[in-house]
């Protein structure tokens, strides 16, 4: 059931949407105001409510279908894509993977949902991204892809809702965003938390003023900082021989990242436990550390200082117990840390002022200073998935063409922070950040670990408009 297109390859594809031009540049930046300010026990404003973002009037109407692809999607992208089919507006028509098994899963879902036989495959995402009915994706390939991914997309003119870590280092952030806005595309990362309420009541109090002056907000990073250095980069000895690449494309699996013989084990078993497969710290901090900049007002930039303490940051394993203490410009400070919290569910947050408390996680309970239980909502303490909810935003903004909560510039900023953070880590000393610069300060060998390098040929152009 595979399409074949074998004019189409992928550097063909970059070259002709770069020198073409085929998507015009935005029309205005999504690096304008934030979402308004809720009040006490409230969700802030409406994502878009008074933000500047790429403004396309008249692209669709209320009730348009809006026609739907995917890339790479497996286990958390087939359960994205059960969402996603749940709104009758939305048509879902094609997929693209380099294993042919995972395509056919998903056409078998899709097909079957639609009882029809209709859902086209593909090896490889240029063919898809080059069909102008395909008004968006739906991205849940490996980390390492992610960035080129949506690059790509933005490039060839297509929305998109993508899964996080977002990014693999600060350069690739900074191009991701810039990508984006150049194009005037709609992008949602599933930070899906933007969406959940007890987040959204603990960042409303903290916006609101009902804490008093802010002092710190706390993100918690306890799956640790994910595979560093020894066990960071070995390999795994080679199987033989290589998949046919018809069934399973190596090459186009491995993508940007460094080379390495086929082991059958990578690729369900090895994202986790090499550096070069995914991003470590931002496994976590993409949600967390993205909740604390949105409660501190801080979505637009990052801490200027970070300082690691309570452990030695290199080498197998998790680290038991360890803090990474930033500080923003305004003095507030983003805590970065993986113990002491208050049993409430995986990704807390904290945020603490002058007058008040307030710390909520996954499990949907909510804690405050006893000043403040009077604020307490009743609905509060069930978990639940906001997923169908997040996307339900994402869907909403590709018709009124304004930015989402969780859009590529704060995506861009929360990955920078984090990645900052980490490089803080690895490196066991404080650094000081220039966000105007877009560099550390007096520090090198940081700078240096500030991007990472692409295999060929992915390089060109996935990163054309910043790198």
């Amino acid at each position: 059931m595979t399409k074949e297109k074998q004019s189409v390859t992928r550097r063909r594809f970059g070259k002709a949407l770069v020198q073409a031009g085929t998507v015009a540049a935005t029309a205005g930046s999504v690096l304008g105001q934030a979402p308004a300010q809720g009040a006490a026990g409230q969700a802030p404003a409406p994502p878009g409510a008074g933000a500047v973002g790429p403004v396309v009037v008249g692209k669709y109407a209320l009730n348009d279908e809006l026609v739907f692809g995917g890339i790479g999607l497996r286990g958390r992208g087939m359960h994205d894509l059960r969402q996603l089919l749940g709104d009758s507006r939305v048509r879902f028509v094609a997929i693209a993977d380099v294993r042919e098994s995972a395509g056919e899963a998903v056409k078998s879902a899709v097909d079957s949902y639609y009882k029809n036989h209709d859902c086209v495959m593909y090896r490889d995402p240029a063919e898809l991204l080059a069909r102008k009915d395909i008004d968006a994706l739906l991205i849940a390939t490996s980390d390492r892809w992610h960035g080129p991914m949506a690059m790509w997309a933005a490039q060839s003119g297509k929305d998109m809702f993508i899964e996080k870590p977002a990014a693999m280092s600060i350069m690739e952030s900074y191009a991701l965003a810039d990508n984006v806005r150049r194009y005037g595309v709609v992008y949602q990362s599933g930070c899906q938390r933007k969406n959940q309420f007890a987040f959204e009541f603990a960042v409303g109090l903290a916006r609101s003023g009902k804490l008093g002056r802010l002092l710190a907000v706390h993100a918690d990073t306890a799956i640790g900082l994910g595979a560093v250095d020894q066990g960071g980069h070995g390999w795994w000895p080679a199987d033989s021989p290589e998949p046919d690449p018809m069934v399973f494309d190596w090459d186009k699996w491995l993508g940007p990242c460094l080379w390495r013989p086929y082991n059958s084990a990578y690729a369900d078993r090895g994202r986790g436990q090499f550096w070069d497969f995914h991003a470590g710290l931002l496994e976590w901090a993409s949600h967390t550390v993205a909740m604390a900049q949105w409660a501190a007002d801080m979505e637009y930039t990052e801490p200027v200082e970070y300082e690691p303490e309570g452990g030695i940051f290199r080498g197998d394993g998790l680290i038991s117990r360890y803090t990474i203490n930033c500080r923003y410009a305004n003095g507030v400070k983003l805590v970065l840390r993986n113990h002491s919290w208050k049993l409430l569910g995986s990704c807390s947050n904290r945020f603490e002022g002058t007058e008040g408390w307030v710390e909520t996680g996954d499990s949907g309970r909510i804690e405050v200073s006893p000043n403040l239980e009077y604020l307490l909502p009743t609905r509060q303490g069930t978990r639940y998935d906001p997923t169908f909810e997040h996307i339900r935003e994402f869907l909403q903004c590709i018709r009124s063409r304004t930015a989402p909560r969780a859009n590529a510039d704060v995506t861009a900023h929360t990955h920078i922070a984090s990645h900052a953070a980490w490089i803080c880590a690895q490196l066991n000393r404080k650094l000081t950040w220039d966000p105007a610069k877009r560099m550390f300060l007096n520090d090198e060998e940081a700078n240096r670990m500030r991007g990472r390098a692409y295999r060929e040929p992915w390089r060109m152009e996935a990163l054309a408009t910043s790198m």
